[in-house]
């Protein structure tokens, strides 16, 4: 695809050069610097000096200024030109000789004593640009003969020129380019590589010089430009190993340049511009008569016979524009990093991420958002400029301003869209990802805020879930452009997050309690009864947890009250008081109930008063049953059994305080019962148990109960207790509950007789009762009876084995011997041993005879002091 990479400009108009002359054909040009130097088919030199002026609409034009001309004596053209600017030399082909002219007055430079200014049956010669030698006064040159098959390597100095160095070719060489030691050499029918060094060559691609001119071209270093057949131009290095595809130009090219990142070519009627980078053809302008075309350090000249020209390329950065407002962005970034070695490095980072920038925009105004992704990632796109785009996404407070000049052409999104309200929608999406990768990167560095504020208007705006998780973690969302923007979309309970992470916790709960209350709607949290009392539970500022704890026990105290019940403690929050949450939830009769069964059941609070509060509530609870007209019996059971089970487990309530209460509640029998057993006034609770309730099995379990925990005799107490109060029969002579009551006995004892002392039993029991009717216990008591007997017999042997062990143990240890030596010492004298007779103490220690002797004196004579002082 065209781009408009260089401008042809006049530098020497024909009448300038020829006056009224219309024989001169230009035959070569030189320039050095603004020095133009032209040579003539008339054997002239012609001196110009080239003025780069730039119009008033920026454009670059020459103004040529001729200084001198002169003539070289000879009858032939002047066949090349080259400059040495070191030495101030021009080095001119003529008739087949080489010569030195004086840059200034181009004066023939005369021969030195002992050394020669001039080479004769030369064709053609080169200069080497990458010279070996290190002396600055003097110019490597590669001299090409028309008698002999070599290459001779000159060095030219001011007034001489010195041969180093001549190397043979195959075939007789027709042009010639040198770099280093490397020579690059067009022969007859190929083209060759030669290092003129070493003698190594390699032979590149077959080429008929017959047929067409051969080009060689250096473009850099130890890499050459040559045509080859087929019309492609033919890149090789110095190792004859091509690194670039080749640029396909016309079949009669006749001259080529190199101006990076372009080979500029040169035929008949055209000029060719191809990329180095892509290979591909990106200019034609239309030159005829043109036969000259070179390259002077980064200035294209190109002649006709009759004039001069440049080829002036247009800046980069306008190149690079100009493709990517045709959307041409593969190239315009091929251009720009090919150019990278052409631009201070600095320079260039700034102008490769700005390309990459307007790659993003233009990538993004065909939706395709990967690809602008990437380019804005590599590019370091500033997300403010892609927010900009988005209308009311930036705050109002933000001070950011676009680029300029600007990286797209886009006034806003709408602009974008043109209306199509899906391209909108796709757009957004895109920004809401882009934002979201972005916001923890350093991309977002310095405008977290502006970032974080539009994505939370995108959330509210698109509906999306993702607004909660936003406002939930860390942000920086502003508040002041926020605010309008959620109320805008209804979302209250996001609203109120977003005053949570600003610090405003109380505006959050007065804002969700309305939602609850349905003063506002907001179907975004259907649990947000739930969420508030979860806040007020991990909130560390009691204020708040004191002011709103009410609202939420009187939407539902069960749930409300965890507030308090399951407050976790940390170094962030305070710990409640008890007493000062029980003083709270008094008008709360429920959630009062509810914490105190947390405080005793859960946390097992070892306090009196919590225990017997939580108690006095059962009961009035219970009692609130009983009085209810009728009464809800699964509601009386329900609380009754809780009553029941805090009298039984707790051991810290007030007994004589709840039996009070009790006194004159006739259906609360049972109950008292227990409290009785608490105060170990059994026969009183068994008497309310077995006369008043004719419970029998609540008897039996009350004896289980009260015995748990305690001794064996102890249960048997209760148990004897319990069968007296059977077999006493009834309080009054009215009814016959006699009988109830003996068959009451008989089931204890059939079902507990191991419990029982069945000798005593029997001493008890009426002697008209049968054998049959007792059989159980009797079968049961002997059972335990014979099974004790037999557990004392074994524990007997046990213990008898056990002795003879010890026994066996203690024979063992006595026949093990005792050594004695002189070595040894006594233990109680500390004196040797000098006889074998010893008394061995416990633990094998030996000791004296005599020693033993004295000590047991001793401590009978010290008995019988302390005896007499007793006495005394």
């Amino acid at each position: 695809m065209s781009v408009k990479a260089f401008e042809l400009v006049p530098a020497v108009e024909r009448d300038l050069l020829m006056g009224e002359k219309a024989r001169i054909n230009i035959e070569c040009i030189e320039c050095c610097g603004k020095h133009l130097y032209l040579g003539t088919n008339d054997c002239f030199i012609h001196h110009f000096l080239l003025d780069e002026v730039t119009t008033s609409k920026g454009k670059l034009r020459y103004s040529a200024q001729k200084l001198l001309h002169k003539y070289l004596g000879l009858k032939k053209a002047v066949a090349e030109l080259r400059a040495a600017s070191a030495l101030e030399r021009l080095i001119v082909l003529c008739d087949g000789v080489l010569f030195l002219v004086n840059m200034v007055t181009l004066e023939t430079v005369p021969s030195a004593a002992g050394g020669g200014a001039k080479i004769r049956g030369v064709t053609t010669f080169c200069i080497n640009e990458n010279p070996v030698n290190g002396d600055p006064f003097c110019v490597e040159m590669g001299v090409l003969s028309s008698k002999r098959r070599t290459v001779q390597i000159f060095m030219v100095y001011e007034d001489r020129v010195q041969l180093i160095k001549e190397v043979n070719t195959p075939e007789q060489p027709c042009a010639v380019c040198l770099d280093g030691y490397f020579l690059c050499l067009a022969l007859t029918t190929q083209y060759m590589i030669l290092n003129y060094n070493t003698g190594a060559s390699q032979d590149l691609f077959p080429y008929n010089s017959e047929e067409r001119r051969p080009i060689v071209k250096r473009i850099g270093r130890e890499e050459f430009l040559l045509a080859a057949p087929g019309g492609l131009g033919m890149f090789a290095n110095a190792e004859g190993a091509s690194q670039r595809a080749p640029v396909n130009w016309s079949e009669s090219v006749m001259g080529a340049a190199v101006c990076f990142p372009y080979v500029v070519a040169l035929d008949e009627s055209f000029i060719t511009v191809h990329s180095m980078l892509d290979q591909q053809l990106k200019q034609t302008l239309s030159f005829r008569d043109g036969h000259i075309l070179q390259d002077f350090e980064g200035k294209v000249l190109l002649a006709s016979t009759k004039s001069v020209y440049v080829l002036v390329p247009l800046p980069l950065e306008k190149q690079i524009q100009d493709l990517l407002a045709n959307h041409r962005v593969e190239e315009a970034l091929v251009l720009t990093e090919g150019a990278q070695r052409n631009i201070p490095k600095d320079k260039f980072q700034i102008l490769h991420k700005r390309i990459l920038q307007q790659a993003g925009f233009i990538q993004f105004g065909i939706l395709q958002f990967q690809e602008a992704k990437e380019y804005f990632r590599k590019g370091q796109l500033d997300v403010r400029e892609l927010i900009s785009l988005y209308p009311l996404l930036l705050p109002a407070s933000s001070s950011f301003t676009r680029c300029h000049p600007p990286l797209h052409e886009f006034a806003d999104l709408n602009h974008l869209a043109q209306g199509d309200q899906e391209k909108v929608q796709r757009c957004k999406q895109f920004l809401i990802g882009y934002l979201r990768e972005v916001r923890s990167t350093e991309v977002a560095n310095g405008c977290r805020e502006d970032v974080d504020t539009a994505l939370l208007k995108l959330y509210a705006e698109q509906d999306q879930d993702c607004l909660l998780d936003l406002l939930s973690s860390n942000n920086a969302c502003l508040l002041a452009d926020s605010v309008p923007w959620l109320e805008r979309y209804h979302k209250y309970f996001a609203l109120g997050l977003l005053y949570r992470s600003n610090g405003q916790e109380a505006a959050a709960l007065q804002l969700w309690i309305r939602v609850v209350d349905g003063d506002l709607h907001d179907a975004t949290k259907s649990d947000l009864y739930d969420y508030i009392v979860n806040f007020l539970r991990s909130c560390s500022c009691l204020d708040l947890v004191w002011k709103y704890a009410d609202w939420a026990l009187q939407k539902d105290a069960a749930r409300g009250v965890s507030i308090f019940t399951k407050r976790t403690c940390t170094k962030d929050q305070s710990p409640l008081n008890p007493d000062d949450v029980i003083k709270y939830l008094g008008k709360h009769s429920q959630a009062l109930l509810l914490y105190l069964e947390h405080l005793v059941l859960e946390k097992k609070a070892q306090k009196e008063k919590f225990h017997t509060h939580l108690a006095v509530l059962y009961l009035e609870k219970v009692l609130s049953s009983l009085s209810a007209s009728p009464p809800n019996e699964e509601q009386l059971s329900s609380a009754r059994e809780k009553l029941q089970g805090m009298l039984r487990e707790s051991n810290l309530y007030r007994v004589q305080y709840l039996l009070g209460k009790m006194e004159n509640c006739e259906q609360l029998l049972l109950e008292r019962a227990i409290l009785h057993g608490k105060l170990e006034e059994h026969d009183k609770a068994l008497h309310i148990l077995v006369h008043q309730l004719r419970d029998f099995p609540s008897a039996e379990a009350f004896c289980m109960w009260a015995a748990s925990g305690r001794d064996s005799s102890y249960q048997e107490r209760l148990f004897h207790q319990l069968l007296g109060v059977y077999l006493a029969g009834p309080e009054t002579a009215e009814g016959d509950g006699s009988g109830d009551l003996k068959m009451a006995a008989v089931d204890l004892l059939n079902r507990h007789g191991e419990v029982f002392d069945a000798v005593r039993v029997l001493q008890l029991l009426p002697e008209e009762w049968s054998l049959q009717l007792l059989r159980p216990f009797l079968a049961r008591a002997l059972r335990a009876s014979m099974h004790a007997s037999r557990v004392s017999q074994i524990a007997l042997g046990l213990s008898r084995s056990e002795n003879l062990q010890l026994l066996h143990d203690r024979l063992k240890e006595r026949k093990k011997p005792v050594f004695v030596s002189e070595r040894k010492g006594c233990h109680l004298c500390h004196n040797t041993f000098s006889e074998p007779d010893v008394v061995c103490l416990p633990g094998a220690v030996p000791v004296h005879i005599h020693c033993v002797a004295q000590r047991v004196k001793d401590s009978a004579t010290k008995k019988q002091l302390c005896n007499s002082s007793n006495h005394t």
